[in-house]
């Protein structure tokens, strides 16, 4: 199996046995449930998705249905042993693995240039009327009018951050919390996934 959905609980800290203090973000991973496969014959390549939060609802007819809150899909080498309905667990990823961390980075509004792009501004001296404005951004007659991808001011954060290779220092499987080295985009609560980095055999 290559990856899980987890939620982000928070940093901490984790003494490994060198006495060296490592920082780790928590994730709590919920059962993590097979909701149907792909095959090569019939969509050209291997997969499963995985789905948490289950909740059942019935239909207009009374057909009882299920809706997962959270699905997504890793592609597989292999089905075999991966029958929907099954539920995952973090055994899958062991301690010392390496994973890549693909989550969804805290909105921060509306913002100006000097806190977005790290604009240095004006001088904040007396009498001075430009401090933290973006300054000229026009053209003359030509091309005479804004370039895209202009530095402007506007909405910052709230983006999908994918961080790599990262080493699991904590993987509890009875309480179902792994523990991730260094930071891991998201507030707490966030949902996000994990996935198993492959080998260099295997590349």
């Amino acid at each position: 199996m290559q990856g899980l959905i987890a939620k982000k609980v928070g940093m901490s800290r984790v003494f490994l046995p060198t006495g060296e203090a490592v920082p780790v973000t928590y994730l709590q991973v919920e059962p993590n449930v097979i909701v149907r496969t792909k095959t090569k014959n019939k969509d050209g390549y291997d997969a499963v998705v995985l789905g948490i939060g289950a909740k059942q609802w019935k239909s207009r007819k009374g057909k009882e249905n299920v809706r997962y809150r959270v699905q997504k899909e890793w592609q597989v080498e292999s089905l075999e042993g991966l029958e929907p309905g099954k539920t995952l667990s973090c055994e899958i990823l062991p301690e010392q693995t390496m994973v890549t961390v693909t989550g969804v980075s805290k909105g921060k509004g509306f913002q100006g240039v000097v806190r977005r792009h790290h604009f240095a501004g004006g001088p904040a001296s007396h009498g001075s009327h430009f401090k933290r404005e973006p300054g000229s951004i026009g053209m003359r007659t030509e091309p005479g009018r804004v370039l895209k991808g202009h530095r402007m001011a506007g909405h910052m954060g709230h983006e999908q951050v994918t961080v790599r290779n990262r080493a699991i220092i904590v993987s509890d499987a009875v309480n179902n919390v792994i523990a991730v080295k260094g930071p891991v985009p998201g507030p707490n609560g966030a949902t996000v996934f994990l996935t198993k980095e492959s080998s260099p055999e295997q590349k």
